[in-house]
């Protein structure tokens, strides 16, 4: 199975990536949308579907289930599902080909996942050495393993979250500190939602990276 993928291009001499990583139950249209509001020149942006059919929404996808009656109310251990383990497989070849086929490395890449995509995004995402990462009301579901090129990592969380709730945003955020990643992290009174406020920090973050 390889990953399809929407793919938005700003201008013919876009030499650098964006990839967005939709969140559960969302699918690559559905995150692709937000470029119309989210100029960013120079930038080929590229949105792939997860792999997985979502159970309830039609035409969702996932990244991978969670339990029934899930709440982020205790630790996830998600390690022995085997859909996570293929979709990390699947999301590392899939990055890995598209540096390839679109000769713009990770050090020129930034890579942003919402709620669930943010949880593949600090799983996957952080162990290439990417110009930049950005966490949406996400979570941890293992502890990241970050590459040592890795560059600055903006996370951003609602407080008034009732998907992914706030403390879950502290523990990535702690986390992440303990690894003496360049983080910041940002909260503010929303849901779980990409907000216009949200949006804006996204565009300065990667309009602001220190790209090679």
């Amino acid at each position: 199975m390889v990953l399809k993928a929407i793919t938005k291009v700003a201008d013919n001499s876009a030499d650098k990536l964006f990839i967005g990583l939709h969140g559960w139950g969302a699918n690559a249209a559905d995150l692709a949308t937000l470029a119309d509001y989210m100029p960013l020149p120079g930038f080929k942006m590229v949105f792939p579907d997860a792999p997985f059919p979502h159970p309830y929404a039609p035409g969702g996808k996932m990244w991978y289930g969670f339990p029934v009656g899930y709440d982020f109310q205790t630790a996830p251990d998600f390690e022995p599902q085997a859909d996570l383990q293929e979709s990390r497989q699947m999301l590392t070849h899939w990055l890995k080909a598209l540096f390839a086929e679109t000769g713009i490395p990770p050090e020129r890449t930034a890579i942003a996942g919402f709620s669930q995509g943010g949880a593949m995004t600090m799983d996957i995402g952080l162990q290439f050495p990417l110009a930049g990462a950005l966490v949406l009301s996400g979570y941890l579901h293992s502890r990241p393993t970050p590459h040592a090129a890795l560059g600055p990592v903006l996370m951003v969380h609602g407080r008034q979250d009732p998907v992914v709730p706030i403390q879950q945003a502290h523990i990535s955020r702690n986390a992440l500190q303990e690894l003496a990643i360049d983080l910041t992290y940002r909260e503010y009174d929303m849901g779980h939602e990409i907000s216009p406020l949200v949006l804006r920090d996204v565009m300065t973050f990667c309009q602001n990276l220190p790209f090679e």
